[in-house]
């Protein structure tokens, strides 16, 4: 892509900020190549390390290397299969129309595989587009590292590698095409608000994190044998880098050093900690203390809840979001899966699911100037069926693949450890290492 080529990617600029598009520029600007690269950066560090000790802490001791392991080959799978396919497959807006459901509403095609065309001159704005690129990848890498958490300590190295590689293709890709592609993709043109990726990243994650739990089945003794985490001081010290990192999630969603990027900041901040303090008041009130466990989940709550508000939601409706989503999430990772019983290990499907949802769908109400919003919407009762019929279809379309997926792998190469490995833990029978050698 060159210079003389960005006047015709109206849409491309506002692919992450739906209802807010940017202008295009012709020249570079140092101020947005500058933040952009910084939250890149950001997003990058929560999935490696953030995510990988978020996790790690929460395993029993046997499994700690496996978690951090799956996180840091997502990574660099990911990152792979991005520059060869998947950056195209999102954001190729080629025989896209707004108004027009076709085949390219659903999936982008194959122009920029291999990065095709990309040059250091390429703009995205006012930035290089290698740093959106870049930016986006780091999207793509930590939305399959979350489903983890739901099959964590009985799912094969090798099967997870080859369900992360294929759901890329098959869902992650597709999803964030529909909703961030611009005019033509399906939920961009219903209307769906998601700034940083309420459906793209956190819904997806985790209805596919559940799908995964169910199909794969409980671990062994579960629930009846105590599982408790092993070291919760790494969980602790993954949930402040992802904290930390989540303002690169959000405010660089904004795809520029300005006042959305600014007000994204605030509001990240504000819904992160009335949700830590809406669990850890929830779980006190319930269970007699606050645990540490708690407000660390508590804060991912909050995290995901405010994501896809992150550019509309004012102050007021961040504290809000936040405040609600860690009630309700504390509520789903501990009473609804404990009535159901599925076996969702580190509850990605608890608070990536059920954050997502309800962080998409209050997007709806709080992104109303009338409820101290920044976006323009007018009627909410309008906006909130939007919100929920992008939230039902990316439930449905991730659930179903996702499935299918599954079910094909296991016939394939199987996705279950053996009793025995299980029980030995998969940092020995996996990897042949121990995290602890005394």
């Amino acid at each position: 892509m060159t210079l003389r080529k960005i006047a015709g990617l109206g849409a491309l600029l506002s692919l992450v900020n739906p209802g807010l598009a940017l202008a295009a520029e012709t020249t570079l600007n140092s101020g947005d190549t500058a933040w952009m690269m910084t939250a890149s950066a950001l997003v990058l560090f929560m999935t490696v390390p953030g995510l990988a000790l978020f996790y790690a802490g929460m395993v029993r001791s046997k499994n700690v290397l496996s978690v951090m392991m799956q996180c840091f080959a997502i990574t660099g799978l990911v990152s792979v299969l991005w520059v060869i396919y998947g950056y195209s497959l999102a954001f190729d807006t080629t025989g896209m129309e707004q108004g027009v459901v076709n085949f390219n509403s659903f999936i982008g095609g194959l122009s920029k595989a291999f990065l095709a065309g990309l040059g250091t001159d390429s703009l995205i704005g006012a930035f290089p587009e290698s740093v959106f690129i870049f930016f986006q990848m780091t999207f793509a890498i930590i939305t399959p590292a979350l489903i983890v958490g739901a099959f964590a300590e009985r799912m094969k190295f090798s099967a997870m590698l080859v369900f992360t590689g294929v759901w890329f293709t098959l869902v992650y890709a597709p999803i964030a095409h529909m909703v961030w592609s611009g005019n033509g993709g399906l939920m961009w043109d219903w209307g769906v608000l998601d700034f940083a990726g309420g459906t793209v990243v956190h819904i997806n994650a985790g209805i596919a994190g559940l799908v995964a739990c169910l199909v794969i089945g409980r671990r062994k003794g579960y629930p009846t044998t105590h599982m408790a985490p092993h070291n919760l001081g790494y969980t602790l010290i993954g949930a402040g880098m992802l904290w930390v990192g989540w303002f690169g999630f959000n405010a660089g969603s904004a795809i520029a050093a300005n006042g959305t990027a600014g007000m994204a900041m605030l509001v990240t901040q504000i819904a992160t900690a009335a949700a830590a303090l809406g669990w850890m008041f929830a779980e006190w009130i319930t269970h007699g203390k606050p645990s540490a466990l708690g407000i660390a989940s508590g804060v991912v709550a909050g995290l995901v809840a405010i994501t896809p508000a992150a550019g509309t939601a004012g102050p007021m409706g961040a504290l809000v979001i936040g405040l609600v989503s860690g009630v309700v999430c504390f509520l789903s990772a501990t009473t609804l899966k404990r009535k159901l019983g599925y076996d969702d290990s580190l509850d990605a499907f608890g608070v990536h699911g059920v954050g997502g949802i309800v962080g998409a769908i209050l997007t709806g109400a709080f992104a109303a100037p009338a409820l101290g919003g920044f976006g323009t919407v007018e009627d909410i009762g309008a906006q909130l069926f939007t919100q929920f019929k992008g939230v039902a279809f990316t439930v449905v379309y991730t659930a179903i693949v996702t499935f299918v997926i599954l079910k094909v792998l296991d016939l394939v190469v199987g996705l279950r450890v053996s009793e025995e490995a299980e029980s030995s833990g998969l940092d020995l029978s996996e990897h042949n290492e121990r995290g602890y050698n005394l």
